[in-house]
């Protein structure tokens, strides 16, 4: 994704959010300049991968397979901290989130306003396939039996549950719809099974300087902002939360530690 395009969805996400009366964290707002002057205090922030989210899934096309994010609050993949997270998202009408799951995090998706959130949610097998026996879901409190492939519609103020290893896509059907997501911690870079390959986090071309700056947990990303902004500390908290796309291997596994390690110090020197 070009970085202008990124900086203008964040511009039209904030008219949004404040046209629906939602306000963001006054970190929201820090430019790139004031976060170099910001000190230990706010290391929770980057940390826990809170603030900006913007992909494309690797499509190319956010119009059609993107998702906007911004993570309001969250608590360490290592456990501590937080043992909650909450998200707000932004869903265009026919702009599909793909069919994942999560390994360890329960969630509950609440439709804040705005269009209709369609949902389409499948169990999964064993070997994390497609499961097309009945469900079970949780809708507002209330348990209902769907079928296998069932789309469920939330009007606005309407939410659902979605337990580990429920697959699910969704997109807004009518209007632009403010999605809330409260959740237990959050962890994009381990916790995600996509049904079909995508890069949950997008490549980015620099065509323009960035307006706010995203979480971020890619090296390559993370390099390419040390390059640009020549601060004087970059702390990295914690290199088991980082990985390269060098490898398939997960964050914090041997291979992937390994290569953080390396290309960090080499960058520090």
């Amino acid at each position: 994704m070009k970085r202008s395009r990124i900086n203008r969805i964040i511009r039209d996400a904030d008219a949004f959010l404040q046209s629906l009366s939602f306000r963001l964290p006054p970190f929201a707002y820090w430019t790139p300049e004031e976060w170099q002057g910001k000190g230990e205090q706010c290391r929770e922030i980057p940390a826990c991968q809170m603030g900006w989210d913007i992909t494309d899934f690797g499509s190319g096309d956010f119009a059609k397979i993107g998702l906007f994010l911004f993570t309001l609050r969250n608590g360490h993949a290592d456990g501590s901290g937080k043992s909650y997270a909450e998200k707000i998202m932004i869903v265009q009408p026919g702009q599909i989130t793909p069919m994942h799951f999560h390994w360890s995090k329960q969630e509950d998706i609440i439709n804040r306003g705005g269009g209709v959130l369609a949902i389409e949610l499948h169990g999964s097998t064993a070997d994390e396939e497609l499961d097309d026996t009945p469900l079970t879901v949780s809708l507002d409190g209330v348990l209902r039996m769907v079928q296998s492939g069932t789309v469920v519609r939330l009007q606005p103020g309407e939410s659902i549950t979605l337990t580990t290893g429920m697959y699910h896509k969704f997109w807004a059907e009518e209007a632009t719809a403010l999605i809330g997501e409260v959740s237990a911690v959050n962890d994009d870079a381990s916790d995600n099974r996509f049904l079909e390959p995508v890069g949950r986090f997008p490549d980015i071309e620099e065509d323009e300087a960035p307006l706010y700056l995203l979480a971020e947990t890619g090296i390559e990303r993370i390099l390419e902002e040390m390059a640009r902004l020549k601060p004087a500390l970059v702390i990295i908290d914690s290199v088991q939360t980082v990985f390269s796309m060098k490898f398939q291997s997960a964050p914090g596994s041997i291979g992937q530690v390994r290569e953080a390690a390396t290309q960090f110090l080499f960058a520090a020197k």
